[in-house]
């Protein structure tokens, strides 16, 4: 039997065993790693799973199960139990399934072309990668370089007539470095993940980016608390995105645990900060043509101009809040319940060159590094720890670690004053370069 025909069976085989609505999540995939450290393979793995999950509801109760194999016996044992839990919860009349039967047509989701790839080549290019990363005298050791790809099918079906497929695949290397001198050693890394294999990039620009943000760092100093401009390059201008995501959530929304509640219209940023979701982009990394319950993605504007647009919800919790759902249920596979999520998620590019922000800045940090969590999405209050480079008259003077860096939500995203033209569109979830007006730095 057709896996497609399979999972529309099961929908029926859950309404037998008494359930008055069911959906079935089925999934079928294959990894592969390679893993090298100076020049030696490490690891070589490859494995297939498949498995398919349950829900189903009973006069308004929700459950859930799954299997992780497609035999007869697995299956049924996992309707069965899924059922049976049915009858046990809670009832909500807000248990419900989807019933839009669109599909979004999306281009460039998968690649042939990555199976056929010979192991020789996708092991010869880490190595290669690994080899041009050790190049400068200033790094002294790998920490590993690897490659990794994935295909997979969802087959996704309810009660309500919903019947929908797509296949998909990813692929990616990359390689870390430790940079040494004296007592001193920093590390760096770098890679690259694409849909199709002939998109990555260079090795060599991979592999030279690690190298700099290793050696980059060594002999940095310390600065002393005050309050100056803070430029996110984009590797960190990531976390800026955290704390609206997080809020823009609308099961956080209804539960009050959000610092962007009731703010539906309201100017909450500077006019340079537009953010979108997109579920629709060609070779998305996140691009998916229905979302976790199969609702059809779409592409979203959620901050027009600093002005907040909407919140993201999936079936249930859109019932719950007397608004149609915005196709972001997210599912990390068939062994859970869609949850709320992105698909490409990003702020808009503004027009200046990095540099140019750089040149424009007569003294603040330009930030490499985070720890923390970012922008608390249910306070809106923003601290962690901070590493990078001191920029003194427009110039980079320093390297710089153990800082601290804090503010708030409402005075990082009215506080944005520059924003840089490079984006990198390949990525799920990603800013450009950003300077924030003023920060608190926290030195000595």
């Amino acid at each position: 039997m057709e896996y497609k025909e399979l999972t529309e069976s099961l929908v029926g085989e859950c309404t037998k065993k008494g359930a008055d609505a069911a959906e079935v999540y089925l999934q079928v995939s294959r990894n592969m790693n390679v893993e090298v450290r100076n020049g030696e393979i490490e690891t070589v793995q490859e494995s297939s799973s498949s498995g398919a999950g349950f829900r189903v509801f009973l006069q308004g109760k929700m459950a859930f199960a799954h299997c992780n194999d497609l035999s007869e016996k697995s299956l049924d044992n996992a309707i069965s139990k899924a059922v049976d839990f049915a009858k046990h919860m809670t009832s909500d009349e807000f248990n419900v399934l989807p019933d839009d039967k669109g599909f979004s047509d999306i281009s460039g989701l998968y690649d042939p072309s990555i199976s056929q790839v010979t192991m020789d080549e996708k092991i010869s290019r880490i190595v290669e990668l690994e080899k041009h990363a050790l190049r400068d005298n200033r790094i002294t050791k790998s920490a590993g370089a690897s490659f990794g790809e994935y295909e997979g099918e969802v087959y996704l079906a309810n009660s309500n007539g919903i019947s929908k497929t797509y296949k998909s695949s990813s692929c990616g290397y990359y390689v870390s470095v430790v940079a040494e001198k004296g007592d001193q050693k920093t590390t760096g890394g770098e890679g690259c993940t694409r849909r199709f294999y002939a998109d990555l990039k260079p090795i060599e620009e991979i592999a030279e980016k690690a190298a700099k943000d290793a050696y980059e760092m060594l002999d940095p100093r310390m600065i002393r608390t005050q309050k100056a401009s803070v430029i996110f390059t984009p590797d960190v201008a990531r976390t800026l995105l955290g704390g609206i995501l997080g809020a823009i959530n609308g099961e956080r929304v209804l539960q009050g645990a959000s610092f962007l509640r009731d703010k539906i219209g309201q100017k909450i940023g500077d006019s340079a900060l537009t953010i979108i979701d997109d579920g629709l982009r060609p070779k998305g990394l996140g691009s998916k043509p229905f979302d976790g319950e199969g609702v059809p993605t779409q592409r979203r504007t959620i901050l027009d101009r600093g002005t907040l647009q909407g919140y993201m919800y999936n079936t249930i919790v859109a019932k719950r809040a007397g608004v149609e759902s915005t196709g972001n249920a997210a599912r990390g596979g068939f062994t859970g319940l869609p949850g709320i999520g992105s698909h490409n998620f990003y702020m808009e590019a503004g027009s200046d060159n990095p540099a140019d922000i750089i040149k424009a800045t007569r003294k603040g940090l330009l930030l490499r590094g985070v720890t923390g969590y970012g922008i608390n999405p249910v306070s809106g209050n923003f601290s962690g720890g901070a590493q990078g480079f001191w920029i003194e008259n427009g110039r980079i003077a320093f390297p710089v670690k153990g800082l601290t860096i804090a503010s708030t939500a409402d005075e990082i995203y009215n506080g944005i004053d520059r924003v840089g033209n490079d984006l990198d569109m390949n990525l799920s979830f990603t800013a450009p370069t950003v300077r924030i007006r003023s920060m608190q730095i926290g030195g000595e």
